[in-house]
């Protein structure tokens, strides 16, 4: 009889440690992998999604004539580009008879309260103001403002001020807004 007890106990112990400590560790480690598995499916439905979406996109890009996204890029551009615009409104001012004497570029207070938000994350169009100081007669300033309206640009004017004169020669104070894809 004592030469079975050990082996008895010994096999009674493995069958214990199998069902108390083994299986339990292993079924776990298993429902994790499953887990894993489940996540990485979702994520590859996620990508084929995307890819689709990406090769839509595409597509229909490619169907849009180059004209037209020539003068999208221009009304709408990639950059701000401040010194491009500066000396387009400086040549079309000198076409008007306009002399524009001072353009500076202003920080928005808006712009900068709306940039530490989620809304300056989402919105895909920035803007930038500049403030403009020209001299000139009102024929000039209605020439130049025809100008901008017509511009490949798309600007705002936000503020005229006008300051009179008796020589017929008026100085103009503006405030204009250019906006670009971010």
């Amino acid at each position: 009889m004592n030469n079975n007890v050990i082996p008895t106990f010994a096999l009674v112990a493995a069958i214990g440690i199998f069902f108390f400590y083994v299986y339990p560790t292993w079924s776990g480690s298993i429902a994790a992998k499953k887990v894993v598995i489940s996540f990485d499916e979702k994520a590859l439905a996620a990508a084929i999604a995307y890819k689709a979406q990406q090769n839509q996109l595409a597509d229909a890009r490619n169907a849009i004539d180059p004209a037209d996204l020539a003068r999208l890029s221009a009304f709408l551009p990639s950059s701000v580009d401040n010194v491009g615009l500066i000396l387009t409104l400086n040549a079309l001012a000198a076409r008007s008879g306009l002399t524009l004497s001072n353009v500076d570029v202003l920080t928005d207070t808006l712009a900068t309260k709306s940039s530490n938000t989620d809304t300056s994350v989402t919105n895909p169009v920035g803007s930038v103001s500049l403030a403009l100081s020209a001299v000139g007669t009102y024929t000039a300033l209605q020439t130049f403002l025809q100008g901008v309206e017509k511009s490949e640009r798309l600007l705002d004017v936000r503020e005229l001020v006008v300051k009179g004169s008796d020589t017929g020669v008026y100085t103009y104070q503006m405030k204009i807004n250019l906006y670009w894809l971010r």
